[in-house]
């Protein structure tokens, strides 16, 4: 029995009684003393209590008072439960003789060494390999084709998270290739709504994230930011994050950088993309040139094959009606072309490459572009009417094109006066672009004696800025306010809007941001008081439910409600003359300040002339009616009828000053309480020397 286990030797309990004696050098671990291993025991106590000299962190007391020596991972000794899933040879094996034995357990005995797989700690283990890959090849399609292979789907979420946090922690060139493989992967291998579940799992491991990346927040409000701009994310997941992160978190930092350092800059859109280097983005005219290549390869060598997969392979269906347009346009300028470009026409439209929708609609471009195709190709109208009844028969144009095409010509050839404005408001436009005077436009509108189609020309005008840089757009926003006070009714602005929503879808086939950047033009014109708030309700009323144009007011609507709205809005297209509206107020108060205490006149309207702004002269109006009624000094209307003498000032910005201030009596009487009687007066003696126009209405309650 000598050699039992747990009954020792004589030469045994020497050693143990030397490494008691010697336990303050031991390891804080006897198991693992050198010493210990040459005794080949388990415990050094045999299960009787602890021994003296040892820790006692690891010693447990039993229910019956006795002291157990636990192990440092867990195990333990007798009267402990054990290691989970201690599989020790002997420890783990069934004793029939057990009081205690149940022969149930016979049947899981082969469990016991059987390695529990958990589907998702494969997957991570799998899309680690995948991103690790795909970061040192940048195949986009291998590293797309082997997470559709690894299936389980519903763990894509964790598959975003992943790629970014992986990414985070690299170098630009890594980040931007993840932000291309999300877009890659965007509803067509990972649906949209786990795209925002991986950022709302990030935003909420940001903390963690920053432990090893100090950065962390700029770097992940950059992923977010270049998300919404690549259109992977909506716009509305930033306010949504908020409602749902602790204000003191850092996922709540990275929504607020993404906003103000990112979203709100001039040009972000640019900025973003190219913040690491690269874009995912491919523009209009690079697209526009692609189609052009293929279509020419296409009449050069007739492989229809080939051609419909290059056009797939673009990648760009909502744009295909660009395809019709240029095949159309080629087929009429080289005629012996024509069999081949409807021959292609035909199989993308037989293959369901070519929607029926986008083929309408690349038909209409080009019957609404026969007359400038007609001053390049004379015979543009009759090879299109040709053109039409063949794609009509042949079953890849719908019927419905011939009906409407005939009506819209009906129409035109009724309304030759209306045609001939477009054309006439078009180069009037463009040379305002060119010369930024406003009052020659004015000039110019006014010379058409044409005020009933006002609309019309809000129309055009916005149309020709949205394809322009943001200079022409600032320009455009100026223009209407200039034509607010001057020319155009408020129902002018409201009618010529709803036009534009009307035909936003159409606006969108050629300007792919055309929704954003009219929601931007509503929310300008509210802010620079052309429209008021409540006109954007009554444009709603006027378009059809869930249409482009109705997702674009409420837009506007998100835009103007936004903090620091008008701050935002006047730098939209990178500040410029919006700002300069600011400034003149300013400095139209700061003038007439100096001039109630005892300026002299004929500086103060130097003062109004050099502004250069005298569409905004109804501000200098507004503000000395204001400054008279507040300083109770009448002199300042001396001032004000010696810029109506000069001309400085005219009728319609004086009656345009008259009315703001009139309109905003209920509020001045708050702090002026004779407010009403003193504009009263004031009208009057303007009505008397012609200051106004006569159907201005004296009462301050008309």
């Amino acid at each position: 029995m000598a050699s039992g286990e747990g009954i020792l030797t004589d030469g045994q309990w020497k050693k143990l009684e030397i490494a008691t004696q010697n336990s303050g050098s031991l390891s804080s671990s006897p198991k693992s003393h050198t010493l210990f291993a040459d005794l080949n025991i388990k415990s050094p106590t045999g299960g009787k209590g602890p021994v003296a000299g040892f820790p006692n962190r690891h010693v447990r007391r039993t229910h019956s008072g006795k002291h157990i020596r636990v192990k440092k991972d867990g195990a333990g000794g007798k009267g402990t439960w054990g290691k989970l899933l201690d599989t020790d040879e002997g420890d783990s094996c069934i004793d029939k003789n057990d009081p205690n034995y149940d022969s149930g357990e016979d049947a899981y005995d082969g469990l016991v060494d059987s390695p529990v797989s958990d589907p998702l700690d494969d997957y991570k283990k799998a899309v680690v390999s995948i991103i690790e890959e795909y970061f040192s090849t940048g195949d986009v399609k291998v590293a797309a084709s082997d997470l559709r292979e690894l299936g389980s789907s519903e763990y894509h979420p964790y598959f975003t998270k992943r790629l970014v946090s992986m990414a985070m922690d690299r170098h630009d060139k890594e980040k931007e290739m993840a932000s291309v493989l999300l877009s890659a992967l965007y509803a067509d291998v990972i649906l949209p709504d786990q795209i925002r579940d991986g950022f709302i799992r990030l935003l909420r491991s940001v903390d963690d994230l920053a432990v090893d990346i100090l950065d962390a927040v700029n770097v992940l409000a950059l992923f977010i930011a270049r998300a919404i701009v690549d259109e992977i994310l909506p716009p509305i997941f930033l306010a949504r994050s908020k409602k749902i992160l602790p204000e003191s978190s850092k996922g709540f930092q990275v929504i607020v950088t993404a906003e103000k350092s990112y979203l709100s800059a001039p040009h972000h859109a640019e900025l973003v993309e190219k913040k690491w280097g690269g874009s995912t983005h491919t523009t209009v005219e690079e697209t526009k040139k692609k189609i052009s290549e293929i279509l020419k390869e296409y009449v050069e060598n007739g492989d229809t094959y080939e051609a419909c997969r290059c056009i797939r392979e673009l990648g760009v269906s909502f744009f295909h009606h660009e395809v019709v347009k240029r095949a159309l346009v080629l087929a009429m300028e080289s005629q012996t072309a024509e069999s081949l470009i409807l021959k292609l026409l035909n199989e993308a439209a037989e293959e369901g490459l070519i929607s029926s929708s986008q083929m309408v609609k690349g038909f209409f471009r080009v019957a609404e572009s026969l007359d400038d195709l007609a001053l390049d190709i004379p015979s543009a109208k009759k090879l299109f009417d040709s053109i039409v009844p063949k794609a009509i028969s042949g079953g890849w144009l719908d019927d419905s094109f011939k009906v409407t095409s005939d009506q819209d010509g009906g129409k035109s050839s009724q309304d030759g006066k209306l045609r001939q404005y477009k054309k006439d408001t078009v180069n009037i436009i463009q040379e305002y672009f060119l010369s930024d005077d406003i009052p020659e436009l004015i000039r110019s509108l006014q010379d058409l004696g044409t005020p009933e189609y006002n609309p019309v020309f809000l129309k055009r005008l916005i149309t020709l800025a949205l394809d322009r840089k943001n200079r022409e757009k600032e320009m455009a926003s100026v223009l209407l306010s200039a034509l607010h006070m001057e020319l155009f009714s408020t129902e002018d602005f409201i009618n010529g809007f709803i036009m534009l929503l009307e035909s936003a879808e159409d606006t969108a086939l050629d300007i792919m941001d055309a929704s954003n950047e009219l929601a931007l033009f509503l929310a300008r014109a509210v802010i620079d008081d052309v429209l008021a708030p409540l006109n954007l309700e009554e444009i709603s009323t006027k378009l059809p439910p869930k249409s482009t144009g109705t997702e674009t007011v409420r837009s506007a609507r998100s835009l103007i409600s936004a903090r620091h709205a008008g701050e935002r809005l006047l730098r939209s297209w990178g500040g410029g003359t919006g700002w300069i509206v600011e400034d003149a107020k300013d400095k139209i108060s700061k003038l007439l300040e100096e001039y109630e205490t005892g300026g002299v006149t004929s500086e103060a309207c130097q003062c109004i002339r050099d502004l250069g702004m005298p569409f905004f002269n109804h501000e200098v109006v507004k503000k000395a009616l204001v400054m008279a009624m507040e300083k109770q000094n009448d002199r300042l209307l001396n001032l004000l009828e010696e810029c109506f003498g000069e001309g400085l000032i005219t009728t319609n910005q004086m009656t345009k000053g008259f009315g703001r201030v009139k309109d905003s009596l209920d509020d001045l009487s708050l702090d002026i309480p004779n407010a009403k009687e003193k504009f009263e007066l004031y009208a009057s003696h303007a009505m008397d020397n012609g200051w106004i126009l006569p159907e201005f209405g004296i009462s301050a309650t008309g």
